[in-house]
């Protein structure tokens, strides 16, 4: 009987020791997540903010903004290496994955001109994509819209102070999710199996209306969470952050948002969940 009581007892004490594990580990990435690092911060003097996506995502890239986040970065996966417009793409596996999608294609489409219309809730916001700018990108944001990876998700996180941004793209927020900022909550940490490498960062700006991608603070941990700039927020972040898009109507929704203020905050990575619901319907993609 001791021996048996023993064995339930050890059994036991791993159980919890695993659980606090991953307690740790959704932690971590979460921090990781983050639209914006401590780095970006400092440099503006203010307070701690976003990750990531960023999620999230987005923290995320986790409020972001994502339990634990790992990639298989690309040797190729270098925002220095690519030649814009690319001609070639490199996308690599990457957990957790908050809804099943197919890589993109390799190949980029590098003379095409793309128009996204964002379908919400709250309205129609329509973004111009940098195709010739940020290939990868838009390639990867195409194959993601066309293939509803975006429908019925709400953006996340919403900063309003030393940067101005929603987060959006991670599906782990579902249209029906109420968010609460939850430290073991996986919101803003999804990806959508694949990891890519920044571009467009040469003297990147973040003026009111641009589009760019969350990040986990290194420049191949790119996915599908991305932010919009609502008010300028150059100062406040360094060009690590691929601008992809710009937008060239609907920023009033998101400005509109931002009067309601968010209901609780993503902890030390700043921001939190938005009052007001930004619901995803789906995104449709004009070509060209």
């Amino acid at each position: 009987m001791a021996g048996k009581n023993e064995r339930q007892r050890r059994q036991a004490r791993e159980k919890y020791r695993r659980q606090q594990e991953q307690r740790l580990a959704r932690q971590r990435q979460m921090r990781r997540r983050a639209l914006i690092g401590a780095g970006a911060v400092l440099a503006a003097a203010l307070v701690a903010i976003l990750l990531v996506v960023f999620l999230p995502g987005g923290s995320p890239k986790h409020p972001a903004a994502s339990a634990s986040k790992s990639a298989t970065p690309s040797p190729t996966a270098s925002a220095a290496a690519v030649a814009e417009p690319a001609r070639h793409c490199s996308y690599t596996a990457a957990t957790p994955v908050a809804r099943k999608v197919s890589f993109p294609p390799t190949t980029p489409d590098y003379t095409a001109s793309y128009q996204a219309t964002i379908n919400t809730n709250l309205g129609k916001m329509t973004f111009n994509l940098l195709n010739s700018k940020a290939t990868c990108t838009v390639n990867s944001f195409v194959h993601l819209a066309e293939a509803g990876y975006f429908n019925n998700s709400q953006c996340h996180r919403l900063v309003t102070s030393g940067i101005y941004v929603l987060q959006c793209g991670d599906p782990t927020a579902t249209a029906a999710t109420t968010l609460n900022c939850s430290t073991t909550s996986n919101i803003g940490a999804g990806t959508p199996g694949y990891d890519f490498a920044s571009e467009n960062l040469t003297g990147a700006k973040y003026p009111a209306g641009t589009v760019a991608m969350a990040n986990e603070g290194t420049a191949s941990s790119n996915g599908s969470q991305f932010f919009i700039v609502y008010k300028d927020s150059t100062s406040g972040l360094t060009a690590s952050y691929t601008p992809f898009a710009t937008v060239s109507s609907g920023l009033d929704i998101v400005q509109n948002v931002v009067k309601d203020g968010y209901s609780c905050q993503y902890g030390q990575a700043g921001g939190g969940a938005p009052k007001k619901k930004v619901i995803i319907d789906s995104v449709t993609i004009k070509k060209t």
